[in-house]
């Protein structure tokens, strides 16, 4: 007789035999359904990883053809992904602007540089080494640049997109894409009519970099217009969050070294 006849039927039917108020039961169901259910979410986000990426990547697309689309004529443009060395300004052929990812190296200790504390007005405490810019030309001129910026905000990392004109000194928008700050207050980054006051704000007064976000109402006519938006009532942190990773990046250690010799070549 074998083992399973000799000891009264198979493991499996002497547990299916307990009464279904046994403690060992009870909780062998448990852990079954538990493991069952976290295999099935697992691979869940296994499966749906791609389809997130995609729908990020369309959105990401969507926030620089809104920028791209203030230009008179859009669809005849073309949109040029270059790879820039953010030290030095200058381009990186040898990187492909379609597989790099900023947001990965600038966790990435080999592809990205710590931030000194006096330096990282905006919450970065890293930055990638390189940065994928986006060149917009018609006729042959460069009509607009597209820089991706990020700074921290009252209660998140803010993502977007900062549309500069081909002489870098006048905005064409200022688009987030990712964020999760207070809906009603924060979230106001997203308004139309707030993102709307960007464009046409300059950018620089000489040396001394001007554009942010104002501390209230910014009265038309006044100095503070022509680079300033109006400040966004009860998110001050957030506001401030704007401007600061603004300062950042249109600085000597984000954008600063690639826009002046932008403006030196011409695109």
């Amino acid at each position: 007789m074998s083992d399973s006849g000799r000891n009264g039927g198979s493991w499996w039917a002497r547990f299916r035999a307990l009464p279904n108020d046994n403690p060992v039961k009870t909780v062998a169901i448990t852990l079954a359904v538990a493991l069952a259910g976290s295999v099935l979410v697992a691979g869940s986000a296994v499966l749906l990883k791609p389809l997130q990426l995609a729908n990020k990547e369309a959105e990401r697309r969507a926030h620089i053809a809104e920028i791209v689309g203030q230009l008179p004529d859009a669809d005849e443009v073309q949109v040029d992904a270059r790879v820039v060395d953010l030290a030095t300004g200058d381009y990186v052929p040898s990187i492909d602007p379609f597989q790099y990812d900023q947001r990965r190296a600038a966790k990435d200790p080999d592809q990205s540089v710590e931030i000194p504390d006096e330096e990282d007005i905006a919450g970065l405490r890293r930055r990638a080494r390189f940065a994928t810019v986006y060149l917009v030309r018609q006729a042959g001129e460069t009509r607009l640049v597209i820089l991706p910026v990020r700074g921290r905000g009252f209660g998140s990392m803010l993502y977007g997109y900062l549309g500069l004109s081909g002489d870098t000194n006048t905005v064409a928008g200022l688009s987030f894409y990712e964020h999760a700050e207070t809906p009603g207050l924060g979230a106001l980054i997203d308004a139309p009519e707030w993102k709307n006051q960007w464009r046409g704000k300059a950018v620089w007064d000489g040396p001394v970099l001007m554009l942010g976000v104002g501390a209230g109402r910014v009265e038309p006519g006044s100095l503070e217009a022509k680079y300033q938006v109006d400040g966004l009532t009860g998110a001050t942190w957030t506001a401030q969050g704007v401007t600061n990773l603004l300062h950042y990046w249109l600085g000597e250690h984000g954008y600063g070294p690639y826009l002046e010799k932008l403006k030196q070549r011409g695109g």
